[in-house]
C-alpha cells in the first residue's frame, strides 16, 4: 500500500533526522537498503545492454556473425537482469494469483494480482452467461422470438 503525501513527509522529516543526529548508522542502513543493490544492478544491467548492443553492431560491420549473436545474447540476457531487478526494487509481485470465494470454482482461470478484468468481465465479477457461442446463440434466439410475435 503506498503512502500518502503526508506520511512520506513525515518518514522524509525522520530520515532527515537520522542523518542529522547519527550519520555514521544513517549511511550502514542505508547501504543495507534493497532497493540500492537493485538499483545498482539495473545501472550495471543497462551498461551491459550497451555492450552488447556494440558487441552486435561491431559483428555486422566486420560480418563476423557469431560476434553479432553473442551481442544479441548478451543485450539479451541484460534485459532479463534489469526487468527482475526492476520488479525486484519496485516491488511487483508476478505470478501471484488473487482468488477471491467468486472465482475460486472449478474450471474458472483466476486472475493474476493487478490484471484488468476480461473482456466480459465486471469489476466484481464474472457476468452470466458463457462464452461467445452462449452469448450469440442467446441473441439469436432473443431475435427470432421478437420476429415470430
Amino acid at each position: 500500500m503506498p503512502l500518502s503525501e503526508h506520511e512520506q513527509r513525515q518518514l522524509d522529516q525522520i530520515e532527515q533526522a537520522l542523518y542529522a543526529e547519527h550519520p555514521r548508522f544513517a549511511r550502514a542502513v542505508r547501504a543495507a537498503d534493497p532497493q540500492v543493490h537493485y538499483r545498482r544492478r539495473v545501472f550495471w544491467a543497462a551498461l551491459v545492454f550497451v555492450i552488447g548492443l556494440a558487441l552486435l553492431l561491431y559483428g555486422v560491420a566486420t560480418s563476423y556473425i557469431w560476434i553479432s549473436v553473442l551481442g544479441f545474447v548478451v543485450m539479451l540476457t541484460a534485459c532479463y537482469w534489469a526487468a527482475s531487478s526492476y520488479r525486484r526494487m519496485t516491488g511487483i509481485a508476478t505470478g501471484r494469483v488473487a482468488v477471491s470465494p467468486k472465482e475460486a470454482k472449478p474450471g474458472r482461470k483466476a486472475r493474476l494480482d493487478g490484471e484488468p478484468p476480461r473482456r466480459g468481465e465486471k469489476r466484481g465479477g464474472r457476468r452470466s452467461g458463457g462464452g461467445l457461442g452462449e452469448r450469440l446463440e442467446e441473441r439469436w434466439r432473443r431475435r427470432q422470438e421478437g420476429r415470430g410475435n
